[in-house]
């Protein structure tokens, strides 16, 4: 197996400037040259999970909510979890829905031909559940944050946009800015060490939990 050079040459604009050509960007540019056994072993990997492959064949997607939605949850349960982090951290009500449209404009310019549909389904579906993630892990929506999630996703699901983000990062650090090593690496191994250690949260329905106590799904 070879890795296709266009998008070895974006990969490398990515590692130098993650801020104006970001992951997200690189993630959809990889289809279109990547080796199908590669694609393969991504997609199996969650078919075959007990809990992952029923959930991603089922393909929910859930309604938009807003923060008037998520008024009447009380004290301590992941609704009001929910809208406090969104207000406190100054983010999108619906950053699935921002993502969707996005993706939609993707897909007509063709680059994702060769995406598999239940890549498709992670990627709509993982922008819904990304808030859930971090109230539950406790990782904040920080830079070393963001990093120590996805290590904890990439260690519950091999999924290439995690990869991506750490071997971006990695080499980024490594090759550009070596005062930053110890950090990320503290980053993502305390996230990959969590994501083992924890039950799977990937694909579950956060949705229909939004009157539990927090403490109690952690």
């Amino acid at each position: 197996m070879k890795i296709d050079r266009d998008f070895a040459e974006k990969f490398l604009t990515c590692i130098e400037d993650y801020d104006s050509y970001g992951v997200h960007l690189l993630f959809n540019e990889w289809w279109a040259g990547a080796p199908e056994d590669a694609m393969k072993v991504y997609c199996q990997t969650i078919l075959n999970h007990p809990e992952q492959g029923p959930l991603a064949r089922e393909g929910f997607l859930a309604d938009p909510i807003t923060l008037s939605d998520l008024d009447a949850f009380g004290s301590g349960t992941l609704g009001e979890a929910y809208r406090q982090f969104i207000v406190d951290n100054g983010l999108e009500e619906n950053l699935g829905a921002g993502y969707r449209a996005l993706h939609d404009e993707i897909e007509r310019s063709g680059k994702l031909t060769r995406m598999p549909d239940v890549i498709r389904y992670k990627v709509l579906r993982g922008f819904q559940t990304h808030d859930f993630h971090h109230i539950l892990t406790g990782y904040p929506p920080t830079p070393y944050g963001e990093l120590s999630l996805q290590a904890f996703g990439f260690a519950q699901q091999n999924y290439p946009y995690a990869g991506m983000w750490i071997s971006v990062i990695t080499a980024h650090v490594t090759l550009l800015r070596p005062g930053m090593i110890d950090d990320v690496m503290t980053s993502i191994t305390d996230g990959w060490r969590l994501g083992k250690a924890a039950e799977s949260i990937q694909f579950v329905k956060f949705e229909h939990m939004l009157d539990q106590q927090v403490d109690e799904l952690r």
